[in-house]
């Protein structure tokens, strides 16, 4: 434990089970309590706060809110030799991405490429989950979703794309393969949050004020709008992830989520498109050798003192399996008064 005020440590195990007591006490049915506790012990696990336990918050403003179904049973379909939908029935989307997965690879593993639309789902969580998952199974992944209309394009001062995460996953000989997870905003929205909680400015160039005057109040920010990283370059990207993971999937915009949320101020309800390639099918038996190839690349990186993204969380990981976690006290807090 650090300043015993502000911090509490928790084992792995003992964030699993709050998060699990958490969602349960809200009514959310056993499969779906332990695919969604996963992604926060992930979250947590490798010191990402903003996707760890803080978002048993968020999900019990949703639930309290009606905007999420509490026992939905999704459904593959299996609509062509390289594509599969799956309708989430307005549940979250851990549990669709875990049954849709091994169809996914299956198709991947015939055709070279594979893609899958998961329709209808409430999603709060980072991207990085399902394209580590494909990677470990040696495929290179990318997952795309919109979400509530909060971020303003370049140029512009309203809300119309949401923080539209990209992901990417290459698989790697050793024990972790290449993950890079980022919104195309310049900042999750859950890290705007995390500051607004501890009274924190934000640095300038996160959010304008409802006025589109650029802020430092992260409060301001959240009423006001978020902005793109990289100026025109991000918003460009965010506008194709609400093209190819909204219409092109039959499911909601950014801002069509946010005029179904109503003002409940709930998680985003829609799409995910994932996309994932074998390079043993593409390759053949060229596979191994172009693999190889890709390693000089990682080397080149690193030989330099740069760090390959997602270096940090698994370094992190290491950390967090012996030693566990620390957690603010006044979230732990607000947390454990969801089990009351």
């Amino acid at each position: 434990m650090t300043d015993a005020a502000e911090k509490v440590r928790l084992s792995l195990e003992e964030v699993r089970a709050l998060a699990e007591a958490v969602l349960s006490r809200h009514g959310l049915s056993e499969r779906h309590v332990k695919a969604v506790a996963e992604t926060m012990v992930a979250g947590e696990r490798d010191e990402c706060a903003s996707h760890g336990i803080y978002r048993l918050l968020v999900c019990a403003h949703t639930i309290k809110a009606g905007k999420v179904a509490l026992d939905a049973e999704p459904v593959v379909h299996d609509i062509a030799p390289a594509l599969v939908r799956v309708d989430a029935k307005g549940g979250y989307a851990q549990l669709p991405f875990q049954m849709g997965k091994p169809v996914l690879e299956e198709k991947a593993r015939n055709c070279g490429i594979a893609a899958i639309g998961i329709n209808n789902c409430v999603h709060f969580a980072a991207l990085w989950p399902e394209v580590e998952a494909l990677a470990r199974d040696g495929f290179v992944a990318f997952a795309f979703t919109p979400s509530h209309a909060w971020v303003a394009p370049a140029g512009g001062t309203r809300p119309v794309f949401g923080t539209n995460p990209l992901a990417f996953g290459w698989p790697r000989p050793g024990p972790h393969p290449y993950v890079f997870d980022f919104a195309t905003s310049a900042v999750a929205r859950g890290e705007i949050e995390l500051h607004r909680r501890a009274g924190k400015p934000i640095p300038l160039g996160w959010g304008i004020d409802a006025e589109g005057n650029p802020t430092t109040d992260a409060a301001a920010a959240l009423e006001g709008a978020m902005l793109t990283f990289g100026g025109h370059k991000g918003s460009a990207l965010a506008t194709m992830i609400e093209l190819i993971a909204g219409p092109l999937i039959g499911d909601m915009t950014s801002a069509e989520s946010i005029a179904y949320d109503d003002n409940a101020k709930a998680s985003p309800f829609g799409g995910e498109l994932i996309i994932a390639i074998d390079p043993a099918r593409f390759l053949g038996d060229k596979a191994a050798e172009h693999l190889a190839r890709a390693e000089a690349v990682f080397e080149n990186i690193v030989s330099q003192g740069a760090r390959l993204p997602s270096q940090r969380r698994y370094e992190a990981r290491e950390r967090t399996r012996v030693h566990g976690v620390e957690v603010p006290a006044k979230l732990l807090a607000d947390i454990k008064a969801l089990l009351d």
